[in-house]
């Protein structure tokens, strides 16, 4: 009994989420001031619909920022903890939480599907970083680049090494 009322409950929460992500898309689709960045950051690799959205919803400042601004308001600048002559750890903090959850999950697709932030990665992987500084990184430099082709208003093109 439960299972079935369980089962129609997702159904119609999948049904509400779909409706809902095509009123996004058409929104978006229908403002060139929200479409023009809206492509700039899809064609990212490892920025899909989920990420660009909340990139453009949540960091309006996008493209009109410095990168460090960009990484210090989605909260993924390290801040350093010293005091006097003691040098404490580096610890992200502060900025827009839900943000930074999203660009964690664009991070972790590209550090495998971008060829320039999977060599980013893998670098760090290789001097023996943890997983979760690796991804922080990644992401800090996927806010950093998103921020940067928005505010040149250029599409993604790997460089070539």
């Amino acid at each position: 009994m439960f299972e079935a009322m369980d089962a129609e409950l997702k159904d119609l929460l999948d049904h509400q989420i779909a409706e809902l992500e095509v009123q996004i898309e058409q929104t978006i689709a229908s403002d060139e001031e929200l479409a023009a960045p809206a492509d700039i950051l899809r064609s990212v690799p490892g920025i899909g619909p989920v990420a660009s959205t909340m990139l453009i919803a949540e960091l309006p400042e996008l493209g009109k920022i410095s990168g460090e601004q960009a990484a210090a308001l989605t909260g993924l600048a390290p801040i350093a903890h010293d005091s006097g002559a003691m040098r404490g750890k580096r610890a992200i903090a502060g900025g827009r939480r839900l943000l930074r959850n999203v660009m964690f999950q664009a991070a972790l697709v590209a550090s495998h599907h971008n060829p320039v932030l999977k060599v980013f990665a893998d670098r760090f992987r290789a001097a023996g970083k943890p997983h979760k500084v690796v991804i922080t990184a990644v992401a800090r430099k996927l806010v950093t680049l998103a921020n940067a082709l928005c505010k040149t208003r250029q599409k993604w093109t790997a460089q070539p090494d």
